[in-house]
């Protein structure tokens, strides 16, 4: 029998080989890559890289990895999506359809069966992180127990992360799949029994995912906020982050208040480009209005409504007015109108008659220590109930309507 052209037959029963002996994913792609004369890589429905065959720094990965040019993208299917294979040809030319489409079918079909332990395993472990971050999680032996079936040692509490991911541009469909892998990803590097999860808030142009970390202590939590942040912004560009760390829990049915902890830190650490990642001991002045939040958060909400509202309010009716933005820089300047305009680029003038406003607005004057005193407490009151500014993050392109909707308070 003669081969048919571009059909490498040794290369096509070595394949067959790797398959019959249940090799490992890795040597399935590389076959599959003799097979079809290709330098190729295998990215699972999460957007995570399973198996790549280019050495590392080499051309080939770069262009895999990016999906740069002459990269030919393949979506394997297995009774619904499992991945997709990348290929980028070596010089030979195109594969024949008939043997591309061979490959397909048996590069899906081991990938299938390979993760489908794995997959069910991440969703009952879902399941559980879900259930064990929510108020009324049931007893402390139940949970410890269902946490060891899955691998997971809750006995001494954890500790839990909040990021989230806005984008500054327009974005491929399913890009917060790959945000939540590669979120998890950088969990695992310091807890590798890390489980992330997306988050049921999420608002339609952005992403949070919820980190479990296991019997975490306090120093490997923050190194694990650190590598989350640090695979982020090195995995997907135009993206802004923020990051929020909860102090430890030390028994199971402390993870709730944990996992609320680390939800409050991500808020204050919304739109703070210098400072994207916050714990929770670290969140300063901002505990007085926890306080008052855990005794009483319809108050927090009117304190809000009478101090910072209005300015809110007003922001979103005139887009440059920027009041919100403006009386936060001048806070963190200490007061100083010309440390202000500085920062904001503008004239010293402009930043009296935007003061000037915010007091006709609010009938809170800078001026005064009393003023002062509520307008700062109303902006963290702000931050602390998830309020995006005007100006912050939801507002650079790409964003709907250049806005991200706020969530509804209860009156």
């Amino acid at each position: 029998m003669e081969a048919t052209p571009g059909l490498d037959l040794d290369a096509l029963e070595g394949l067959l080989d790797v398959l019959e002996g249940r090799g490992l994913l890795h040597d399935v792609v590389r076959a599959a890559a003799r097979v079809l004369d290709a330098s190729a890589a295998l990215v699972d429905s999460g957007g995570t890289v399973l198996a790549l065959t280019p050495p590392p720094g080499s051309a080939d990965e770069r262009a895999l990895l990016g999906q740069g040019a002459a990269v030919t993208t393949i979506e394997l299917f297995a009774g619904e999506p499992v991945g997709e294979l990348r290929l980028r040809p070596r010089g030979g030319g195109d594969p024949p359809p008939s043997l591309l489409r061979v490959v397909r079918l048996l590069v899906a079909a081991e990938l299938a069966r390979v993760r489908g332990p794995e997959r069910a395993s991440e969703e009952a472990a879902i399941a559980f992180v879900r259930q064990v971050l929510a108020p009324g999680a049931g007893e402390a032996d139940t949970v410890i127990a269902r946490g060891r079936d899955l691998g997971l040692d809750v006995e001494q509490g954890g500790s839990v992360l909040v990021v989230r991911a806005h984008p500054r541009a327009p974005v491929e469909e399913g890009w917060r799949r790959r945000f939540l892998a590669v979120a998890e990803r950088g969990a695992r590097s310091a807890v590798p029994t890390a489980i992330a999860v997306l988050a049921d808030r999420s608002e339609s142009t952005s992403a949070e995912a919820v980190v479990l970390l296991a019997g975490a202590d306090a120093a490997t939590a923050r190194r694990a906020g650190e590598a989350v942040l640090r695979e982020l912004q090195a995995g997907l560009s135009g993206f802004s982050f923020a990051l929020g760390r909860s102090r430890v829990a030390t028994e199971p049915l402390e993870l709730p208040r944990a996992s609320n902890e680390a939800l409050i830190a991500a808020n204050v650490a919304e739109g703070n480009a210098e400072r994207p990642s916050l714990a929770f001991e670290e969140m300063g002045a901002y505990r007085l209005v926890l306080s008052m939040m855990s005794e009483d958060p319809a108050e927090l909400q009117r304190f809000y409504a009478e101090t910072v509202e209005p300015l809110v309010a007003y922001d979103e009716q005139y887009e440059n007015s920027q009041l919100v933005h403006t009386l936060e820089c001048y806070f963190d300047a200490d007061g100083n109108i010309a440390a202000t305009a500085q920062v904001l680029f503008t004239h010293r003038h402009t930043i009296r008659y935007r003061l000037e406003r915010v007091r006709d607005l609010t009938g809170l004057d800078v001026g005064s220590t009393e003023g002062r005193e509520q307008l700062s407490l109303g902006l963290k009151a702000m931050r602390v109930l998830g309020i995006a500014a005007p100006g912050g993050p939801a507002t650079e392109a790409g964003a709907s309507g250049g806005r991200v909707p706020r969530r509804p308070q209860n009156r």
